[in-house]
This record gives structure tokens, sequence and C-alpha cells, in this order.
């Protein structure tokens, strides 16, 4: 990878990203993550060679700085959290793409995004208690957090959030896609009953299935 078309396109090649040239200076071209906005990728000219600048991680940032004499601190950004590729011909191609994908991954995760992702994963005719979903989102404490990301779900249609419920199984007072009685309206239609503003857990609880719960488990104990 070598030239600036070959970066703008294999960053364009993650999902749901867009090219940006805010800059006055044209040379100057970015690649953003749509569901943020935020820049995971800069490309630029300096001193003769094609740049890239990629967010990283802090201790990643050490080791590529290490292993490369062409990957520097971040020109003109935050040092700890991104590095500068100097695209020089020494450093392989197969390790620019990895850094810019681990750009992408750390600019593109966000709580919200694992807890949408997590509600779409809940079956037709089922529900999910929202501990369920920030557990599969990867941190069973963040339940409160699960019921603000779904008020401000941004693909109702797409993203079920009326399949979610609380612990004893109660769906919301006022539902914020359609108001009070909408909620149950959906449930009712996936053959869901709906009694006393309550659904029964134990007939319409969604089961996760083994190598559901093992990606679960495996989220806990990356944060041990």
């Amino acid at each position: 990878m070598l030239t600036r078309e070959e970066a703008v396109e294999f960053g364009l090649s993650f999902p749901d990203t867009y090219p940006d040239t805010p800059f006055r200076d044209t040379s100057w071209q970015l690649v953003r993550y749509k569901g943020n906005k935020k820049v995971f990728l800069w490309i630029y000219e300096r001193d003769g060679f094609l740049n890239l600048n990629v967010k990283t991680d802090p201790d990643k940032a050490w080791f590529w700085r290490n292993v490369y004499s062409s990957v520097k601190p971040g020109y003109h950004l935050n040092k700890e959290h991104w590095n500068t590729i100097i695209l020089d011909g020494s450093v392989p191609e197969k390790d620019i793409r990895t850094m810019i994908a681990e750009s992408y991954q750390l600019i593109s995760d966000s709580p919200s995004k694992r807890i949408y992702e997590a509600v779409k994963k809940i079956p037709y005719g089922h529900v999910a208690t929202y501990s369920q979903i920030a557990a599969l989102a990867g941190d069973r404490k963040m339940a409160r957090a699960v019921g603000n990301a779904l008020h401000k779900n941004p693909d109702p249609a797409g993203i079920p959030c009326f399949r979610v419920v609380n612990a004893k199984g109660e769906l919301a007072g006022e539902f914020a896609f359609g108001g009070a009685g909408k909620q149950a309206i959906l449930l009712e239609a996936e053959g869901i009953e709906v009694k006393d503003g309550r659904v029964d857990l134990a007939r319409f609880q969604w089961r996760m299935e083994p190598e559901e719960k093992n990606t679960e488990a495996d989220r806990e104990k990356r944060k041990l």
C-alpha cells in the first residue's frame, strides 16, 4: 500500500464508512465511520511521503513504534492514542492493513452499538430483559444504559426494542416509539401474550444458544 488511492479504497472497504475532505487543504483526506462520524483514517502528504494517521490502543501504539521506525506518534493528534504510518516502503502492507483495521474497530465500537446488535438477535416471538441484553453487549451492569440506548433507537424498524422488557416481564409504561399500548400491540402481533402489562418470561423469554452464552462469558473474562 503506497498510493493514496489504495489507502482510501481500503478505508472505505469497512462497513458504514465514507470519505471526507473538510479542510481547505484538499490533500488531506479522511475516512469516517457513519455511526458517530468519527475519523479512523487520516491520509496526507508530508516530507515527500504519504502518511496515515490511525487510532490505536496506547499499549499497541508503543508496540508498533518499536517494531517499525516509520511508525511515529500521531502527527497533530493525541500521541498516546494515535500513530502516524509513513508509507516509505518499510512497513509491510499486511501490518498497515492491520493498523487501519484496529483503528476502525476502536472508532466504531461503542456500548450503544453493541446494545443494538444484541437486540437484533432476539428471535421473533420472544423477549429479553434489559440485564440479559446488557450482558450480551459485554457488561451486565449497564442495564440502565440499555434502556437509554433503546429510548434513542435510530432504527426502530430494524432494531426490535419492543422485544425488551424488565426483569419481571413488564412492558415500558410509555413506549418511546408509539406511546402507551404500542409495545403490547407489537408483541401480540408476534404471538406473545401480554396480560396486565406483563409478559410471562417462563414462556416467552429468549433462551440464548450455548455459543451466545460463551461469547458473553468471553467478554466478561477479558475485563479481568
